[in-house]
């Protein structure tokens, strides 16, 4: 009860409203263009082909056109990729927030060119749209989730760290009902329904320039005082911000001499090594799980398990009610539970389910109620990724890393995330029909799951209701940890006192000066 109060003490409209604006017209977009091309799919292909003949006179054969369609899809993966190597630049440069209101333009061109790529006669613009929708989504997925994790309190940073989580399954659900026959789901319709999401970038530009810029941004990295202060008033409610501001300058005294790390400079810095590799671990993991190859193919997946093709579209449709609610379990309790309980609970839901199919697909067969086993075990799926992994791993590579080092470790992360997005994406329907001969290819993503579920457990620590400099401490005391085992093998028994990021202020032991890293 107590926490719930002072949760409400501190959510305000202000904070509501740019979780909503910022998700609303970034993440839900991912969600959308991941599933946008499922529905549309034989119309696609029908239009390159149509488009080939035209040009050249012959049509594409079955594998040409899987390849094009393949690139389609994942093409989406290769400008998610570019977005999020240059999303450290963006956000050094014009802010988190400006970062978000300057990259629509990037929603719109690829609008146009999608939605009049028929009239055009022009597959290319499809292929370009997508690979532009890309880059946006790449920057949002990385920039969404900073901006709201640092202008959040610490005891909220959790809950607005997952509602772009529950946006990336609302934009997948409104993709499969917009997909129905009913909507935009005849062949006439499909530009329109590749080129709506322009409408919730708009609404989003409209209003999104009115709220203030992230405090930490303001302060740490711009050194103005006068509008961290406006700032904070804005999105807090009537509170003592001098706490968070004292916070905010004891960070930015740590970073005094530090500037801005490169990725390579990341890399490298031994002090942060668990950290990097965390986000390693948790964003391959994330794309890995096989969560993709579900959303990329959730129809052939239903027809391979032997749903009836006028049931498919309904089906589809309401698995997006599953990743909504599940979305909304993890936002309501993440608070309570904390980060790591939905990160391993969520992967091991996702290897048990997707071991699962693998038995279903098999027995189906033998057996007819194995079908719908199936059908549970996508929804399960679903479920599972939707609590934890879709959200956690972009909250926690914020929270795990300081104001100098976020951007890179956002570049790392969101990187791996989409090599991996794209891997499954073009691999997924080959590795299906031929590598591992359809069902056994989900125990490739069952033994992922439980892998990084383990990963979680030992490695890391709970950051919940933790300031960014307690977070650093944390990881700061497993490296002495750990350097203290290293000299006492080598019978170096006095220790050295670490300065700067990651760094122990308060040393019980005396540091050797002639063993001190530079």
């Amino acid at each position: 009860v107590r926490l719930a109060g002072v949760q409400r003490k501190h959510l305000t409209a202000s904070l509501l409203a740019v979780a909503f604006l910022t998700s609303f017209g970034s993440s839900m977009l991912y969600g959308y263009n991941l599933a946008v091309v499922n529905s549309p799919a034989v119309y696609i292909k029908d239009f390159y082909n149509k488009t080939v003949v035209r040009r050249n006179g012959t049509g594409l054969s079955e594998e040409t056109l899987t390849l094009m369609y393949s690139l389609t899809v994942s093409v989406f993966a290769v400008g998610g990729l570019l977005g999020s190597l240059i999303v450290g630049m963006l956000v050094t440069r014009y802010g988190r927030k400006g970062t978000v209101v300057n990259t629509t333009v990037l929603v719109f061109i690829a609008a146009l060119l999608m939605g009049f790529s028929r009239i055009c006669g022009s597959p290319e613009m499809i292929i370009i749209g997508r690979f532009i929708t890309g880059i946006h989504s790449g920057i949002s997925l990385s920039v969404v989730p900073m901006y709201l994790g640092e202008i959040a309190p610490k005891n909220l940073r959790g809950f607005l760290g997952l509602v772009p989580s529950i946006f990336i399954g609302t934009g997948v659900f409104v993709a499969q009902i917009l997909g129905l026959h009913e909507l935009l789901g005849k062949e006439e319709h499909w530009p329109l329904f590749l080129s709506v999401i322009a409408v919730p970038t708009f609404i989003q530009l409209m209003l999104l320039p009115w709220f203030p810029e992230s405090p930490r941004y303001l302060l740490i990295e711009k050194h103005n005082i006068h509008a961290t202060i406006r700032a904070l008033k804005w999105y807090r409610a009537k509170c003592n911000i001098q706490a968070e501001i004292e916070e905010m300058q004891e960070e930015q005294r740590s970073l005094f001499s530090v500037e801005t790390l490169s990725v390579w400079k990341l890399m490298l810095d031994d002090t942060v090594r668990w950290q990097v590799l965390s986000v390693v671990v948790i964003n391959i993991g994330m794309q890995l799980s096989g969560i993709d190859a579900i959303w990329f193919y959730t129809n052939s997946i239903f027809e391979n398990a032997g749903i009836p093709a006028p049931e498919i579209q309904y089906t589809t449709a309401g698995t997006g009610i599953i990743e909504i609610i599940a979305g909304l379990i993890g936002c309501f309790t993440i608070e309570k539970l904390g980060r790591r309980p939905l990160m391993i609970g969520g992967f091991a839901m996702m290897g048990i389910c997707s071991t699962g199919i693998t038995l279903a697909l098999i027995l189906q067969a033998h057996l007819s109620f194995m079908r719908y086993i199936s059908v549970c075990c996508v929804v399960g799926i679903i479920a599972g990724f939707c609590i934890g992994p879709a959200g956690v791993p972009f909250l926690v590579t914020a929270e795990l890393f300081k104001q100098s080092h976020r951007p890179a470790a956002y570049i790392i992360g969101g990187s791996l995330n989409w090599l991996s997005n794209f891997t499954v994406g073009f691999v997924f329907p080959f590795l299906q029909v031929e590598a591992i001969h359809g069902p056994y290819c989900y125990l490739v993503f069952a033994t992922i799951c439980a892998s990084v579920a383990v990963y979680v457990y030992i490695v890391i620590p709970e950051t919940k209701n933790k300031t960014f400099m307690e977070i650093s401490q944390m990881f700061s005391k497993k490296e002495a940890v750990l350097e203290t085992q290293s000299l006492i093998h080598v019978d170096q028994l006095k220790l050295r006192k670490l300065n700067g990021y990651g760094g122990l202020e308060h040393a019980s032991v005396e540091f050797d000066s002639s063993l001190s890293v530079p």
